[in-house]
């Protein structure tokens, strides 16, 4: 057992050998800034706010007389460091923490007066680059591609990229119908190389099932055609329209043309779609399985004009063959330089 000692001679032995006692460390409820807290910021307590008796008190609810309220101060401001004019966080920290009010007029002014456009010679022309021209190998690439493909042409446009200069053209493909291509298929070859009115004038008296969905998406493709790539726009002036035209087309048929701008089917197509699943309730509990087909339907549209271009293409086409088939007699020029002898 360690040495214990008893309390009697603890005590003696203590006084004996004066031992300092060691006072405890002070809590957070003693410090300083509590007590001000707690009485004000006073040392010493008024002789006055001691507790009243039950009489005293009985006595100033009869007479009205009420003790003066005291007022608790409140703890010391803290004090906090302070960032740099240059700092990235100087605008969050004092700001507060709901909606940030409106701006004053002035500093809006100020700052529209800073943010104004800088002119063109000004501006740093790398950044300018940069955003212009991210890439400057690839766009060198192309410019070297361009001037070979001129030199190589003699400067001359290809022929699919005029027409596609020149003329306008606008394909539309339909959401998905609940038929089959067998039952689309006739209402496809039926509008194909019609005008698009004609061709929904058609759909509307026609009495297939599947004419309602073609009559849809037909008005639909061309209001896109009239939007998106100005197609079926007359002209307004009545003096600079051309005047009807009768062309042959590819089948034979003779048509008259009397707007070039105005559209006409050209293509028209039908796209299988994937098969749905249902079924077909039999007699005894059995049921067999049904795959209702999906169809989609695609034209593409054109003006008149093509059909005109087509048309003189077929003509002049035609007339170089028949002039190349024709036999010309020669000229009736005298025999000259004739000799009777070999010239080997």
């Amino acid at each position: 057992m360690g040495v214990v000692y008893p309390y009697g001679q603890l005590v003696r032995a203590t006084a004996r050998n004066r031992v300092s006692c060691v006072v405890p460390r002070r809590t957070f409820t003693s410090t300083a800034v509590c007590r001000a807290e707690n009485d004000g910021g006073k040392s010493d307590k008024p002789a006055g706010n001691k507790k009243g008796s039950l009489l005293s008190s009985m006595k100033n609810w009869v007479l009205g007389d009420k003790p003066k309220a005291t007022h608790t101060p409140a703890a010391p401001k803290r004090e906090e460091g302070g960032l740099g004019a240059s700092s990235i966080f100087a605008d969050d920290v004092g700001a507060p923490s709901g909606p940030r009010p409106g701006r004053k007029k002035e500093q809006i002014q100020e700052q529209t007066a800073e943010q104004a456009d800088v002119p063109l010679e000004e501006r740093d022309k790398k950044r300018l680059q940069m955003a212009l021209n991210p890439n400057p190998r690839a766009q060198l690439r192309w410019e070297k591609k361009m001037v070979a493909r001129e030199i190589g042409k003699r400067g001359r446009i290809p022929e699919r990229v005029q027409i596609q200069r020149t003329e306008r053209e606008s394909l539309s493909k339909s959401h998905w119908f609940k038929t089959s291509v067998k039952k689309l298929g006739p209402l496809a070859r039926q509008i194909a190389g019609k005008n698009i009115d004609e061709a929904i004038l058609q759909m509307r008296f026609s009495k297939k099932k599947a004419a309602q969905d073609v009559l849809g998406h037909l008005e639909h493709a061309k209001n896109v055609a009239m939007v998106r790539a100005g197609m079926g726009l007359p002209v307004a002036a009545e003096s600079e329209r051309p005047k009807p035209i009768t062309v042959t087309l590819k089948s034979g048929e003779r048509k008259k043309i009397s707007d070039p701008t105005s559209i006409y089917i050209q293509q028209a197509w039908v796209n299988r779609g994937p098969y749905g699943f249902g079924m077909d309730h039999r007699a005894r509990g059995q049921i067999n399985r049904l795959r209702p087909p999906a169809t989609g339907l695609t034209v593409l549209l054109k003006e008149e004009k093509t059909r005109i271009r087509e048309w003189e293409k077929r003509e002049a086409e035609a007339l170089r063959k028949r002039a190349s088939q024709l036999w010309t007699q020669l000229p009736d020029r005298k025999i000259s330089a004739q000799n009777q002898y070999y010239s080997w």
